[in-house]
């Protein structure tokens, strides 16, 4: 049985552009290194998309955002003068490090309006790491590799797991995996690691006798090996590693010292960071307080 079972929690970004929000939880603030998880949607976008639903630009430090889309696109644009379309299936991974800014924008939907559906999940950097340059890169499906197995498919995102290992620079020991499981087959877990979890996008679950349905995220106790079974065809993603100790987390920042996070925030509201070079007409301001 789950250690922990987390139900997702709508949040609204603004402009009435809703996520559902898994990580942190206040019995599990983070699984491995990974502090944060969001699923984007399934939303089906109205055309025309309007600006106010678009992701303005913003700041983080002492992470790496991780974008990876279902169904949908989105464009990326960050202060290092990165500018990418983000497909589904494709990978956009941010290290932000000592601090960046990004936006998220629906330029590609806006006249069409379509399904949107997508993860974005933060990864914290180890202590060595939290203040490391800022930098930013793309992978394509393709490049990223895949388990094929009877009644199971999987896509490794980051990391390493099941014999694959993703082309992805990490920072610290962990794995990420889109799967997809048919009706009545096993969800395999890697054994390596001390935190694992698995979120279940689509689809049931049952676990000795106990049905776990789309939304809920399923927290294992270390060295648990849980007998996992697809009550129908389910999507899922897995996810875990090494856990970095605590990290203090206020609003985009995330660092192992308070007094970094006050900094940035100062820093932000300051102006100090730079904007997107080609979207840098506007920004989200610094909350004046978190709920």
């Amino acid at each position: 049985m789950p250690e922990i079972v987390i139900e997702t929690r709508r949040h609204d970004l603004g402009g009435g552009f809703e996520v559902g929000r898994v990580l942190p939880f206040r019995k599990c603030r983070s699984v491995g290194p990974f502090v944060f998880f969001d699923r984007m949607g399934p939303h089906d976008m109205v055309a025309p998309i309007p600006l106010e639903r678009d992701v303005r630009p913003h700041p983080h430090i002492g992470l790496s955002t991780v974008t990876y889309l279902f169904e949908g696109e989105m464009t990326h644009r960050d202060s290092l003068g990165y500018k990418q379309l983000i497909l589904p299936g494709e990978l956009n991974w941010m290290t932000a490090g000592a601090g960046i800014s990004h936006s998220e924008r629906f330029d590609g939907m806006r006249a069409t309006g379509g399904r949107l559906d997508g993860i974005q999940a933060w990864v914290a950097l180890p202590e060595e790491y939290e203040e490391t340059k800022p930098s930013f890169v793309h992978y394509n499906a393709f490049e990223l590799p895949v388990m094929r197995e009877e009644g199971l498919w999987a896509r490794l995102i980051a990391g390493s797991a099941f014999g694959l290992e993703s082309p992805v620079k990490v920072h610290s020991p962990l794995f990420y995996l889109h799967m997809e499981v048919s009706m009545g087959m096993r969800v395999p877990l890697p054994r390596a690691y001390p935190e694992r979890a698995l979120y279940i996008n689509s689809g049931k679950l049952q676990i000795q006798g106990q049905i776990y349905v789309a939304g809920q995220m399923l927290v294992f106790a270390r060295d648990s090996l849980p007998d996992v079974m697809a009550q129908e065809n389910t999507r899922l993603m897995l996810l875990g590693g090494e856990p970095l100790g605590p990290r203090h987390m206020w609003w985009n920042f995330i660092s192992s010292r308070k007094e970094r996070i006050e900094q940035a925030k100062a820093d932000w509201k300051a102006g100090k960071f730079s904007l997107p070079p080609d979207d840098n007409t506007e920004f989200i301001p610094l909350p004046e307080t978190m709920a």
